[in-house]
């Protein structure tokens, strides 16, 4: 018997509307008609809010474990607040503060562990056994997170304007395998690209290899939420059938497009989030003169992280000044 409240919103009730902005100065920056989708404003500041309602929605157990290295956990951590469920979130020890902080928040459990010596899988797995009735929830491979990420691709199809090219951030692959789902169930064939930090690029990796291909370690990438191991499996057969290329982006550049979407477009975004714009830095000429929605997947971050990488900017003559 489902443990959901029977006055629960719906995943269209509860889920906020993506942003769309058009930023003059920096389209002219980049060369490029640009539009953002910012998820920065979803409810708990990221697109994962899409994946955890619907999650902990359809979910019938009482209980759900989940491992994060911020943003699911935190978006996992209010769903459950709102559907009345408990939540356990096993979180790297690395993770940012203000993630950390924010699902203990909304009245998760958070375990923290140390990556260098146990597994998040491990840790979740250990937990399980202890919770036998608990739902065991991935943050990018499982249907439940496809579908609900899904919504974003149904507002991109219905969005007035058209893209040559959209752009996603890319990590576990929950986010850009949603996005497919929604876009190809409108009928809609934009062309889709990811955007992978290149320190973490076992998509880009696997889309060339033709199999799913992994990282030996967590990947000490300033992106942390792309610091996955490899695609889920249910993503990779969206991946390889709907996405066109995977972007590497360097370290640099994710820094870069982190301060131009703060100075010329006034939008925080967190490193993972700004990774579609460093795959416009990455390849200029690619993208010279195109249509391209570049989505901003969240906005979490660190203040005191936030801020050395702006000011890191300023040092080396990368500020405001530039557009």
């Amino acid at each position: 018997m489902s443990s959901t409240p029977t006055d629960a919103l719906t995943l269209s009730q509860a889920v906020l509307p993506t942003t769309f902005v058009r930023p003059q100065s920096l389209a002219d920056r980049l060369g490029v008609e640009l539009t953002i989708a910012s998820e920065a404003y979803q409810r708990t500041g990221s697109f994962k809010f899409r994946a955890a309602y619907n999650l902990a929605l359809q979910a019938p157990q009482g209980e759900i474990i989940a491992a994060s290295s911020g943003n699911f956990g935190q978006a996992l951590a209010y769903a459950c607040k709102l559907l009345k469920k408990r939540c356990v979130v096993v979180m790297p020890s690395t993770s940012a503060a203000v993630k950390i902080a924010a699902v203990r928040r909304y009245g998760a459990v958070v375990d923290l562990i140390d990556t260098r010596t146990k597994s998040r899988a491990a840790r979740v797995a250990e937990l399980a056994a202890g919770r036998p009735g608990a739902y065991v929830a991935s943050a990018y491979d499982d249907a439940l997170v496809i579908e609900g990420n899904a919504t974003l691709g149904s507002e991109l199809a219905s969005a007035a304007q058209r893209w040559d090219a959209i752009l996603a951030p890319v990590g576990g692959g929950g986010l850009i395998s949603g996005i497919a789902t929604g876009l190809r169930r409108a009928g809609n064939k934009t062309e889709l690209l990811g955007a992978e930090p290149a320190l973490a690029n076992d998509a880009a990796r696997s889309l060339r290899a033709g199999r799913i291909l992994t990282n030996e370690s967590e990947p000490a990438t300033i992106a942390d939420g792309a610091r996955t191991l490899s695609l889920g499996r249910l993503n990779w057969s969206i991946v390889q059938r709907e996405v066109r290329d995977i972007i590497e982006v360097s370290e640099q550049n994710i820094a870069e497009a982190l301060r131009l979407l703060f100075t010329l477009a006034n939008l925080k975004a967190e490193p993972t989030g700004a990774l579609a714009v460093g795959a416009i830095l990455e390849q200029p000429q690619r993208f010279a003169g195109r249509s391209v929605c570049c989505i901003v997947s969240g906005g979490n971050v660190d203040p005191a992280v936030y801020a050395q990488l702006l000011l890191a900017g300023e040092q080396d003559g990368k500020g405001s000044g530039q557009a």
